[in-house]
């Protein structure tokens, strides 16, 4: 009698975690391969940051915190969100949790009964889906088309909205496509929502500080308050501070929802570490120069990558607001010949020809729920970046 639960079957492993691990077992075999399939700055964690953590250790700040956090994080986190978002909050509607993802599992479980549907725009980050399945509760898919921007139409979250919709989830700058709302797309949207009293939002922002062209950052609560009592905020430090390891998300909304969530939490991971709690206070208080220079640094690959890319025969790669990925249509590659005379026949084909043939690893379009793309992560020197480039112009023109 098998002893694994049911509830494993509903989900698959993340493919971008897989992706990763595949890398670094061609790179211990000896093959050189450029891994553009990664989520995570390639800048290390601000000085001042680092001291912060160490302090800690020294000062001996390595007890046990309060469940949602120590008090010190969760009032910097109501400071930040007062300070760069306008937003309200007390610290007893704060929680921080082992990164972004736990937060959002927190939510899901503290809400979510069989059967409750959580609708999900595409391309989605791959575990929104998978968390929502875990939960018991089923995604609704609603794709934002490469012709909208990657983007959802307040007209398609309209129809997807039904009697068992408990959130609509929305990642604005947007892991992987990079597309980021506008005050005014976000408001047409939130105008969906505050139709359907029973409809709440989950925005995931932790891509708000990595954005281009002077595009100016919104998120739902600040666009329509009277959505307030209806949103979870959640942000974290992993991407804009460059502290993915340091694991550290958090999350600010009604009280009674933060409550249920600390209680979800305080049967799992507790709290996260007491040493990044002490940083993460560093990172929201301290010196804040750095994102900008980051983001200039950023976009400058972002252009490199969007300008040689939509040089390869076959493939075509809009210009994102945000964040360090590029969403690239393989469409012109579907149904070509490798020079091996296999049959390019979707977009997991391609990323694995460029792998095999190239050593350049992306993740396929699939694993985001919109085909036929591929993602790469341009958070890589430019050099790096440059190669890679050259190296997919090289596989495509190969293609008969």
């Amino acid at each position: 009698m098998p002893i694994l639960a049911e509830r494993l079957s509903r989900i698959k492993p993340s493919p971008t975690n897989a992706l990763t691990g595949k890398v670094l077992e061609l790179k211990a075999a000896g093959r050189d391969i450029i891994g553009l399939g990664a989520g995570e700055p390639d800048f290390e964690t601000p000085e001042n940051v680092k001291q912060a953590g160490i302090r800690a250790i020294r000062d001996g700040e390595t007890r046990y915190t309060a469940i949602p956090g120590t008090t010190a994080l969760r009032e910097a986190i109501c400071g930040k969100l007062k300070r760069e978002n306008s937003l309200d909050y007390a610290p007893d509607e704060v929680i921080v949790s082992c990164g972004g993802k736990q937060v959002l599992y927190n939510a899901f479980v503290a809400t979510l009964d069989e059967g409750d549907e959580v609708v999900v725009p595409t391309p989605y980050w791959v575990s929104y889906p998978d968390m929502v399945l875990l939960a018991g509760g089923t995604p609704v898919f609603v794709d934002g088309r490469e012709e909208q921007g990657f983007r959802i139409a307040p007209e398609d979250l309209e129809a997807a909205i039904g009697p068992r919709t408990k959130w609509v989830l929305i990642n604005s700058p947007s892991n992987p496509s990079g597309a980021a709302y506008t005050a005014d797309e976000l408001a047409a949207l939130c105008a969906v929502v505050r139709r359907h009293e029973h409809v709440w939002i989950l925005t995931d922002d932790m891509y708000e500080h990595i954005v281009y062209d002077g595009f100016s950052f919104v998120t739902p609560a600040a666009v329509d308050p009277s959505l307030k009592h209806r949103t979870l905020t959640v942000n974290g430090v992993s991407k804009a501070y460059c502290m993915t390891g340091w694991r550290l998300g958090y999350a600010a909304g009604p009280k009674e929802l933060i409550r249920a969530m600390t209680v979800v939490q305080s049967q799992s991971s507790t709290h996260t570490s007491s040493i990044s709690q002490a940083a993460a206070v560093e990172a929201l208080n301290g010196p804040q120069d750095f994102l900008a220079e980051n983001a200039r640094v950023f976009q400058q690959r972002r252009d490199l990558c969007v300008a040689m890319l939509n040089q390869a025969r076959g493939l075509r790669c809009g210009t994102p607001e945000g964040a360090f990925y590029l969403y690239i249509s393989c469409a012109g590659a579907i149904g070509r010949k490798t020079p091996d005379g296999a049959t390019i026949g979707d977009d997991t084909d391609f990323v694995t020809y460029l792998l095999e043939s190239e050593g350049v690893a992306a993740v396929q379009g699939a694993a985001f729920g919109l085909s036929p793309y591929f993602r790469i992560s341009y958070a890589a020197s430019n050099a790096e970046l440059e190669e890679a480039c050259r190296r997919i112009q090289r596989a495509c023109a190969a293609l008969a």
